[in-house]
This record gives C-alpha cells, structure tokens and sequence, in this order.
C-alpha cells in the first residue's frame, strides 16, 4: 500500500481541498479548504482515511513510511507555528481529533493540549505567563489522555477533582488556584500509576502516537458503530485524524471558544445562532459546567447573559464576515467552531450543520430566493425521510419523560392517552371525547374502529410492516409495535414492564412513534407546521420527478389527506377494511356461515350498498385521479371470532347453535393463512363475493358518470395471482358484471383489469399474465414474505438480530431487498411489457413511501408508487431525488 498519506494545511496553504473528502474526511478537507480561502487556521496535518483502513486490515500497525511522513509535516507545523514540539522554553502543543467524510458528530474521540509533561508546562507558564492556565491545562490533557488513550474509567479522575473543588470550598473549576491545579496534576499522575500500573508519558512523541492510535480505534467504538448503523454510514470508509497546533480560548478575559451555526438549525431562520464562553476551553461549551452566552443580541432576552457582540465586538465583527464566507463558499448552512486567543480568532472546523425537516425546507427556499442556490440544489438539499418531521406531531424536546418500554419505531409522530385494551373501549371512549391509547398484544383487521378512535397504538408482537403498523401508518396514527418490554394481561387489564411499571387501563401513557419509546403520563407535543416554504419546495420536487405518486388509502378521509399532500391518485384500496365497520361486519358473517349459494348471496346483497356508498365517496374525493381497487384478499377465518364468547354472542346474533358456529370457525381455520385460502383463490371457490364487489365499484363510476358526469376508469386489481388461469377465470367474471351494470345505466364506462403480483411465480410468469392484465401492481409486502419464506408479523422478533450482526443490512420489510425481492420486480416488469407495451405497472407495498425503495422503483422504470398518505410527499421527494440523481 503505497501513496501519500499524510496532508499539511497552515498560513494560507493547503495540500489538500474538498474533492479529497473521501481520504481527508469532512473535518479534515474543510480545514483544508478554509486554509485555502483564506480564512484563520491553526496549521496542522491530516492522517488519511487509508492509514485507518491499514491500521485494521493490519491488526494496528501503520503502513510503511507513515511515521516519516508524519514527522516532516510535525516539523512544518512548527515552523508556522514558531514553536518547537517537546521544547521547554517555547513548546508547541497539538490537538488530535477524528473526521470522517461523513459527519458524525461526537462519536469519536478528541485528545486536546497533547505535548504537556513536567518540562513543557514551564514553557507554557513562561508563554502565557499564567501558571493557573498552565497547570489547568495539564490535567485536563491528563484527564483525556487516561480516558481516550488508555480507557481509563473517566469518573476515577474526576472524582479527584471533585475532591479537589469540595476541600476548597468552591463549586467551580475556575475557582481553583493555580497551586490547587498544580497538586492535582500530582494526584492525576499517581492515580493513573496506581490505576494502569505504569507512569503517565513524559515524551510527546509517545504521547502523540498514543493518541493518533486511540482516535482511529475509537471509529469502532460501540457508539460510533450504532450511528454508522443508524445513518446508513459504511464501515469501511474509515475516519481520518487531524494533529492541529493547540490555540487557546482559556488564557484570560480576551480569550472565548465557541460553537456557532450560520442560521438557526431549528427553525432555518437566517441569523447568526451559537453560543461562547469567556476564558474556556472548546469542551467547555458542550460539557453543561458552565452557562454558554449567545454570540450575538438577535435573540437576547431579559436575563441572558452578556453577547459576545458586546464582550468582545472586534471579534464577533470579523466571525459574522467569516459566516458570511462560508456560506458563500459552501452554499449551505454551516456548523462551526472557534477560539479566540487574547484577541486573535481562529477557525477550528466547518461542516454543514445538522437541522430539523422545517430548517432544512426553509435554507433551501430562503437559498434559492438569495441566489446562492438552484431549486434543483434545493430539492437535493432535503432528505426524503426528513418528511416525517413535519407530517406528524412530535414529543416537545424540551420536556422531561420517563422511558418504561421501548418497541420498534413503526409510525412516526406523538400520541398520548389513557390505555384501553380492546377496540370497542377505544371506540365508547372516542365518544366520550377521551384520548385513549389502544394496547394490544397484536392487531387484526377486526380492531380498525378501534385503531380509528386511538390517538395512537402499542402491540407487543409485529414487526414494522405488521398490520398495526401498515395501518396505523395509513391513518397518520402513531404506532410502537413488537414492544417485547411489556406484557398483557386483557383479564387483569393491564400491562407490566420489563422495568417493573404496572399500567392499569385508564393510566395515562405516551409513545413516541418516531422512536419507539413507551412514556409515563402525558408528554407535551409540538404540533407540525407545514408552512408556505414547504408548498414551495413541493412545486420544485414535482418539476423534476418522472415517477408519480399515488396513496394506499381505504376510506374518504384518507383519500382527501393524501389528495391534500399531492398525491396523484389511489395505488391500492383495501376493500377488506370496509367489511368490518359498523353492522357490516354480521354480513358479511352470515356470508361466511351460510351453507349454500342463496345464503351466501342474501348477505352480499346486505354488503352491496355499503361497499357502493364507500366508492361513490372515494370516487367523489379522487375526483379526475385513478383510483385502484383491490378485491376481497385476507382469509375468510380473520372476519369470524376467536373466542367462545364472541363465538356465541354470533350464534345468538344470526339464530345458529354455538356448535355451528364454532364448527364453521375449525373449520376455516388454517395452519398457514398467509399462504392459504385466501385472495384469488377465494374468488375461485366463491365467485358470488368478487362479483358484488365488481357490482358496487361500476354501480358507483355509472351513478357519478350518468348523473354527475364524471369522468372516470376504475381499476380492479384481483390479488394473489399465482397463475394466469386464475386471472382469466376470474377476468372473464369481473368483465361480465361489470358490462352488465353499464348496459343496466345506459352508460358507457371504461375500466382496467389487472393483478397484484406478490408471488414470485406471478413474477416470473409475467409474460404469461399480462395476456389478462391491463395492470400490475407489485404488493412487495407479500413478495418480500414469499421470496423469504417469513412471517413479516413474526419476524419483528429476530430481524434485528440479523441487522445488528450484519446478516442483513436493512430489514428487508422496511427497505426493498433490491438484490433479491427487486429483481424479481424488475422480471416481473420486463416480463408483463414484453407482452403488453402499455402495461400500467406500479407498486403498493409499504415500500412504496421508503425513499431508497422508491429511487429503485425510478431506475426499473414503473410507472408509479403507492404508499400511505402520511409518506405521500416523501415519496414525492424521493422520486425528485432519483431523477435528478439519474446519470444514465
């Protein structure tokens, strides 16, 4: 391994820029770049992200050459500095710090005023002419060296101090005097003796090394590897280090270190935001011991303390014409940090600033009116997935919370209320205008109402597609699912935690769908603001985008929500949810019990006008967009009870002895639903319920065409085809009803016949398929269970095992398995337009909201995605994101 590994930067020059981020990491290649624009940075050198590839690969040794390297670029530190490394009379100190090219901020470590031992202290004293200063700084480089370098427990060291500050009778740090300082470096060196069994190191060089190894071990610390994981970092980049000369913002009252942003990073307004303390050190800022100041009087309010605009004015003027700089140079806004040493300002780092959703929406406008930026830039800027930020209401950040449980994160938003354990509870107290939290052991379509009246929903098993998740998502409800910290008692009607909180029903709890956190009490919300920026950005997203965007939506109100955020139309109507409101669901009971046809169709006729009225309204809200309906699909055993007394309240109900009933539940039941009778095949067994439903969808186009001239094309999706003879069965049916209602209205309606493929034989018989489909939908829910052979309802419960150990690198019912799942997307695609060139093709799995799924959907070449309402402009985004990002 061969190459340059080491990169200097100081007084205006710079070996490296930010083109080289990928080797100089982000923190690196900025000191690079603001050397090179001109701005004031310490001199220092950067230790490529390939050493940290070399340091692993060869069990923590250093490629050939590095050390030389590294000293010739030592010894140009301090020719620009005009100081000597390890020199009593005019010592050179370094800081050693991490960067990698992606930010990630504090996860790593930092050793500061390396280069401190019994010799060079005296230098710095004779330097600064403040023996507190000196002496101060050694301990604290003690501290850190302990800790980073050798993995000291950090509370032995700073216990000593606490000591120190309660024998003296202060409170502070700064309180301590020099001589206080000077014995508790004594102390800090026989501790550390006493604790590792060898002597603190008087050489800087030792010191140094000691330090570059601890920096590039810490990229595989267990919090470093948790953020990688959660943002999608790869582990391979490695992370860069940075030796940079020591400047100091702790040698007295015209000294000040701080930490600013170019605008806020909440709400993106433009103004200077940060914070500084007067005579401190950068960890200062972070660590809570003392009070920060604003760095400037935009926000001061009564009782604030002092701004750095009026402390130290020369100052602040010369930082607000570097913010303007960066952001001019980077155009984007920036998070950085400085020091200020008895008058002189030095830049430290720069990075583009993390920012909530509203922020980020509102630089990206604000940028684009100020000329800095492109709208194409803009719609870049923002990530899809930050969406979820704005759709829904979030946990107040500065409230206090007590965490009793934590789940899986299945619907984004807030939701607090009293706990209720069955769906009727969750309904009667909607009634009664309460806030309630519906707590189930797990959900089934059966629980809807009762999902409906929730703020939000806690299961204990599911995964993140389980059926509480995919609905509570659709609804906009906040959800935690396969909560395993909790368990239900319904017969007691409560819950207990793995910490020990018993949760009686009425007790109040909140969830944090955002974060799978179970709460105590009520928790304060912030509501979403969708603000005109955001309106603007949207108008932006849907210039670019190819790939259209429709809603998995059942009822009215959801289609109007997601017609509210843009989208284009509904992918996937789920007619199965309609059959359990209100006295439809003893229908379509009876349907299931009756014994022969006539029974069976006496209870559809019940349905009939229900499912009609529920497609006239949707037809109604979705008026001039398509609106794709999907026939009957779960099993007929998910619509019959469970238990004896529910089975018998039905026997009362539809005049059937309890052993009817229950003999008719045996014998539905089945050892694998999912993969049993169910869909399509139910349809051939039981053609008479595909039929009405075919009936009630042309009834409602024919009334809204002949009366309120509408115009309009109804899609009937038939689900689980696995076979092209099923779908030409059933076609041929679907095709007669429907003829046979427009001749019956005198009206001429067009309508398309299509399927949901989501099996991996309909996939790759797609050719075959298309022959009797005018469109596919991908159900990649189902597809994804199928190619796996999992239980996406089980699965919840070993997937992130798999995830934490690398088996998978996403669950794949969150984020399409494009490799496999995908391809089979991409057959089926490429198949069914070999038959038909004008083959309608989408998808309606959840997938269909994730934005890496939905630039994988770009790339195939679909048509459209269908998500949940709630993700419809995430979806939007994403899509923008892949056309603009598309180089073929």
């Amino acid at each position: 391994m061969m190459g340059q590994y080491v990169y200097s930067f100081g007084n205006g020059q710079a070996d490296g820029e930010g083109s080289l981020r990928v080797l100089l990491g982000g923190k690196g290649a900025n000191l690079a770049e603001m050397t090179s624009i001109g701005l004031p940075v310490p001199p220092g050198f950067t230790l490529t992200t390939e050493v940290c590839k070399a340091f692993y690969e060869n069990n923590r040794s250093y490629p050939e050459g590095l050390r030389a390297e590294v000293a010739a670029a030592l010894a140009l530190v301090e020719k620009r500095m005009n100081k000597g490394f390890g020199d009593q009379q005019n010592p050179l100190l370094v800081s050693v710090r991490s960067g990698a090219p992606a930010s990630m901020p504090g996860m790593m470590d930092t050793v500061l005023n390396l280069g401190l031992n019994d010799h060079t202290v005296t230098g710095i004293i004779a330097q600064s002419n403040d023996p507190r200063f000196a002496y101060d700084s050694y301990r604290r480089f003690i501290q850190m060296y302990a800790n980073v370098v050798k993995g000291m427990d950090g509370e032995i060291l700073e216990s000593l101090l606490e000591r120190a500050k309660s024998s003296k009778g202060v409170t502070l740090d700064t309180e301590l005097s020099a001589a206080d300082l000077k014995q508790l470096v004594a102390d800090f060196k026989a501790c550390y003796r006493t604790t590792l069994g060898e002597d603190f190191p008087e050489d800087p060089h030792e010191q140094l090394w000691g330090a570059i190894g601890a920096v590039f071990g810490s990229w595989m610390n267990p919090r470093a590897v948790t953020y990688r994981k959660l943002h999608s970092i790869p582990s391979d980049w490695g992370t860069a280090v940075n030796v940079q000369a020591m400047v100091f913002g702790n040698m007295g009252e015209d000294c000040a270190t701080g930490v600013a942003f170019t605008r806020d990073p909440a709400t993106g307004e433009n103004y200077f935001y940060g914070e500084y303390l007067v005579n401190a050190q950068g960890e200062d800022v972070v660590a809570g011991i003392r009070t920060p100041q604003p760095i400037n009087r935009a926000k001061h309010k009564e009782g604030d303390l002092p701004a750095m605009e009026d402390v130290l004015p020369d100052s602040y003027q010369q930082l607000a014409k570097i913010r303007t700089i960066l952001e001019r140079h980077y155009k984007d806004m920036q998070d950085i940090e400085f020091t200020i040493e008895t008058g002189k300002l030095y830049m430290l780092q720069t990075r583009t600033g993390k920012r909530t959703a509203q922020a980020a929406i509102k630089i990206a406008v604000d940028m684009v009116q100020e000329g800095l930026i492109s709208e194409k830039d803009a719609v870049l800027r923002v990530e899809p997935a930050q969406l979820d930020q704005l759709l829904h209401p979030s946990l107040d950040p500065q409230a206090e919370k007590e965490v009793i449980a934590k789940g899986l994160p299945a619907s984004p938003g807030a939701a607090s209320g009293q706990v209720v354990f069955n769906a009727e509870e969750a309904e009667e107290q909607n009634r009664l205008k309460k806030k309630v939290i519906l707590v189930r052991i797990e959900t089934s379509p059966e629980d809807i109402h009762g999902m409906n009246a929730a703020q939000g929903i806690l299961t204990a098993r599911g995964g993140m597609t389980s059926h509480a998740a995919v609905v509570a998502r659709g609804m906009g409800k906040c959800c935690v699912s396969g909560c395993s910290d909790i368990k239900i008692d319904y017969e007691k009607q409560q819950l207990v935690t793995r910490s020990g909180h018993t949760i009686k029903k009425g007790d109040a709890i909140t969830l944090d769908g955002s974060t799978g956190e179970v709460i105590l009490g009520t928790v304060p919300k912030v509501q979403p603001a969708v603000s005109g920026d955001f309106a603007t950005l949207m108008s932006w997203v849907d210039k670019f985008r190819r790939l259209k965007v429709r809603t998995n939506a059942d009822t009215p109100h959801d289609s109007q929500t997601a017609r509210d955020f843009g989208a284009e139309g509904i992918g996937l109507c789920r007619t199965e949810h309609m059959f359990f409101e209100g006295d439809r669901i003893q229908a379509v009971r009876e349907m299931i019990l009756a014994d022969n046809l006539a029974g069976r169709k006496s209870a559809l006729d019940k349905i009939l006008p229900m499912q009609k009225s529920d497609f006239l309204n949707i037809f109604k809200v979705m008026k001039g967009l398509p609106v794709t309906i999907r026939l009957l699909d779960p099993p007929l055993h998910e619509f019959l009870p469970q238990n004896e007394d529910d089975m018998s309240e039905l026997a009362h109900a539809v005049g059937m002895k309890f052993s009817e009933v229950k003999a008719h539940v045996e014998q539905l039941h089945e050892f694998n639903p999912m993969l049993g009778h169910r869909g399509c095949r139910l349809a051939i067994t039981y053609p008479e319920v595909y039929d009405m439903q075919v009936q009630a969808i042309m009834e409602a186009a024919c009334e809204l065409v002949k009366n309120e001239g509408f115009e309009i094309v109804p899609e009937i999706m038939i689900p689980l085809v696995a076979h092209v003879n099923e779908l030409r069965i059933l076609r041929a049916n679907a095709i007669r009803v429907a003829d046979e209602v427009c001749r019956r209205y005198g009206v001429e309606v067009n309508y398309l016949i299509g399927t949901m493929i989501e099996l991996p034989r309909a996939a790759l018989t797609a050719d075959a398929i298309a022959q009797e489909a005018e469109f596919f939908s991908f159900g990649t829910n189902d597809l994804t269970q199928t190619t796996y052979g999992l239980s996406r309802d089980d699965a919840g419960h070993f997937l992130p095992d798999y995830v934490e150990r690398g088996v998978l690198k996403r669950d794949p019912f969150v984020a399409l398995d494009q490799r496999g799942v995908g391809e089979l997307v991409r057959i089926g695609f490429e198949r069914g337009r070999s038959t038909r060139a004008d083959l309608k093709v989408g998808i309606c799995g959840e997938h269909g909201g994730e934005p890496s799924s939905v630039v994988f959907c770009h790339n195939v070449g679909l048509d459209y995605v269908s998500c949940s309402p709630y993700r419809v402009p995430i979806a939007r985004l994403a899509a923008a994101h892949a056309a603009l990002q598309d180089n073929r």
